[in-house]
């Protein structure tokens, strides 16, 4: 989406609002994830999902570079092509994405789920980097062709990569005994085996109190989160007189700080084994909330005085407080997915995959407008882009109080749950003893 963007921009001159709005496309499609959850959970497997979703994905890419190279001599039926591709992007990119993460919640243990979201969260940003390097390399010199040809081959590579990751991780069958497990487990097992319609099991996953508050929070976190994106470097070259390449390397440090975070969240939530009674991955989500906040403030104090402020470490911080919060807040999405009466896993990850969508849908272009719509009022920069980081900040301490109210399940109630093996020899007991 990235080079894409570019092209149309640069070598196309076409306005910079035509790919802001295939990406809106692109983001809006995320509203289906509830329904493309529910119907991962009627078919009781997620793979078909994750591979389906791939080959969705990849189609996408390929018309939206297909669309982009016919905006040269049709800008209209371009468009419509290109209008395809970025639905079919994220159409794909929503079931692969929310099949995912409901596959490793049901598959890792209750206290690696937050390392293994970090540790996907790091395959991600190592796959751009990657994917980008290499694409990069192989578009120059330019031409309609070779962006054909770089795009259809990553595709292909990410079916492939994808098919080959996931083939034999899922049980074809459950076995009985892993039926009388999750009897066992599960306070009240729903009964029959009909498919429920959508709409009444998102309106049954909806009642449950920590489901819609952290579907809230999720909204409003990401919303801060996101909202700060497109406006952090314009700061730094308004107020602060960096040049592009230096507000650059400070949004490179800002990832690296992001990485650091999700680093140190993901180390002390697996040291709960020699911290018995301490909830990591409940502290993370609150206090990254907190500290984001505090870092977003600092920003807006920052304007008063540009001569001596340590911006690079205040944006370091900002980064290492927002890779804290994320990466605890997909943990929290995968140790909550199975919490609730009725096991509803794949609806409530796309509940929340589609606030999180939605939330960065509308925070940055929001975030901007906020900032453009203050400097109308306000002719001083620093004051205008302080107050809208104030703003983020005050939506953070919201976030944060909305975590406050929600249950995080801990460690220990996952422990204390009897194993498969320790059910499979009580019932071999019951039935010696009833023999």
């Amino acid at each position: 989406t990235s080079t894409l963007n570019r092209v149309m921009v640069v070598e196309f001159a076409l306005p910079a609002m035509l790919p802001g709005f295939l990406v809106t496309i692109h983001h809006v499609v995320q509203l289906a994830r509830p329904r493309i959850g529910h119907g991962s959970d009627v078919g009781g497997r997620r793979t078909p999902w994750i591979v389906g979703g791939m080959m969705v994905l990849a189609l996408g890419g390929v018309l939206a570079a297909l669309g982009t190279t016919f905006m040269p001599s049709s800008q209209i039926i371009g468009t419509t092509i290109s209008a395809m591709g970025f639905f079919a992007i994220g159409l794909g990119s929503g079931a692969t994405g929310t099949s995912l993460l409901v596959l490793l919640a049901k598959l890792v243990s209750p206290e690696r789920k937050p390392a293994a979201a970090a540790l996907v969260w790091f395959m991600m940003i190592f796959g751009f980097a990657v994917t980008a390097g290499i694409a990069g390399y192989f578009l120059d010199p330019f031409s309609s062709m070779r962006l054909m040809t770089v795009t259809a081959t990553v595709s292909l590579i990410a079916l492939v990569v994808t098919i080959l990751a996931v083939r034999g991780i899922e049980p074809t069958e459950q076995g009985t005994a892993q039926s009388t497990a999750q009897v066992v487990l599960a306070p009240n097992p729903p009964t029959g085996h009909a498919p429920i319609a959508f709409s009444e099991a998102l309106q049954s996953v909806w009642r449950e109190h920590d489901a819609r508050r952290f579907t809230i929070f999720v909204f409003v976190s990401m919303f801060a989160y996101s909202a700060q994106d497109l406006i952090l470097e314009p700061f730094a070259g308004l107020v602060f007189n960096f040049s592009p390449g230096a507000s650059t390397q400070l949004a490179g440090l800002q990832h690296g700080g992001v990485l650091a975070g999700m680093a140190l969240v993901a180390l002390t939530t697996l040291s709960h084994r020699y911290l018995r009674g301490v909830n990591w991955l409940s502290y993370w989500v609150r206090g990254g909330c907190l500290l984001s906040a505090c870092a977003l403030f600092l920003l807006a104090y920052s304007g008063n005085h540009p001569a001596n402020w340590p911006l690079q470490a205040n944006v370091l911080l900002l980064g290492f407080a927002n890779g804290a919060f994320a990466v605890a807040a997909i943990g929290a999405m995968m140790t909550l997915a199975g919490q609730g009466i009725e096991k509803r896993e794949g609806l409530r990850m796309g509940l929340w995959g589609a606030a999180q969508a939605i939330a960065f849908a509308i925070g940055g272009f929001l975030g901007t407008v906020a900032v453009d719509a203050t400097r109308i009022w306000i002719d001083d920069s620093a004051v205008a882009y302080g107050l809208v980081f104030a703003a983020e900040g005050l939506i953070f301490l919201w976030a944060a109080w909305l975590a406050g109210a929600i249950k995080f399940p801990a460690p220990e109630s996952h422990a204390q749950k009897p194993s498969f093996g320790d059910i499979a020899l009580n019932e071999l007991g019951d039935k010696g003893a009833t023999t």
